[in-house]
């Protein structure tokens, strides 16, 4: 297996270690289609698809003639409510029910998130040996601005509860557990904040 090394941060920002990974999951050739596909997978099938508008039946009003049938020397006309009027029913707006969910298969997912991953390691992703905070804002904050993310979009690889506590006033940092992780997740991220522990998780899921 051909492997290649990650270097290795401490929480201050020195570098301490380097971290052998495969190269089968940390430096893949990137296919950008599967990318592309895993992102708008996701996306769809985040969608509430809730949008509905009224049909003509659905619109209060409109049970009397507006005038009568003849003679009068405009259209002849049934209802105020008819889709041609203002403030009548649309034809074919949404319904409420839409169904926009899209698959895509387990084999090209996981290629997907290897891209994603070869992509962040090339150099937007940071290693961390350990990490060590009792759940104040300032400490996670000291430890972005150790690597100068203070102002980047960063996603923090972490389930540990103090890091959560910390992390709830941040808004430019997105959390997500190890097993949690999706290629949006990495694409929509400028950089890529991790544990050592948890690549080797993720590696040995996906090797």
């Amino acid at each position: 297996m051909a492997e290649m090394n990650l270097k290795v941060y401490s929480q201050n920002g020195e570098e301490v270690s380097t971290l052998k990974v495969s190269k089968d999951v940390f430096g893949i050739k990137v296919n950008e289609q599967v990318i592309f596909d895993a992102v708008m997978t996701y996306l769809a099938n985040r969608r509430q698809a809730t949008a509905k508008t009224k049909k003509r039946f659905e619109v209060s009003g409109g049970g009397k003639k507006p005038w009568r049938q003849k003679g009068t020397g405009r259209a002849r006309a049934g209802s105020t409510r008819s889709p041609i009027w203002v403030g009548g029913g649309t034809v074919f707006g949404p319904t409420g029910i839409q169904n926009f969910k899209v698959k895509q298969n387990k084999k090209e997912h996981d290629l997907a998130l290897k891209g994603a991953l070869s992509l962040k390691a090339k150099k937007d992703m940071v290693v961390l040996n350990s990490l060590e905070v009792s759940g104040k804002t300032k400490e996670i904050v000291s430890v972005l601005k150790a690597f100068k993310l203070e102002d980047e979009k960063t996603l923090f690889v972490t389930s540990d509860e103090k890091v959560l506590q910390g992390s709830n006033n941040i808004p430019s940092l997105i959390l997500r557990s190890v097993n949690n992780i999706s290629v949006y997740d990495l694409m929509n991220a400028t950089k890529v904040l991790i544990l050592e522990d948890d690549v080797k998780k993720i590696e040995e899921e996906l090797a």
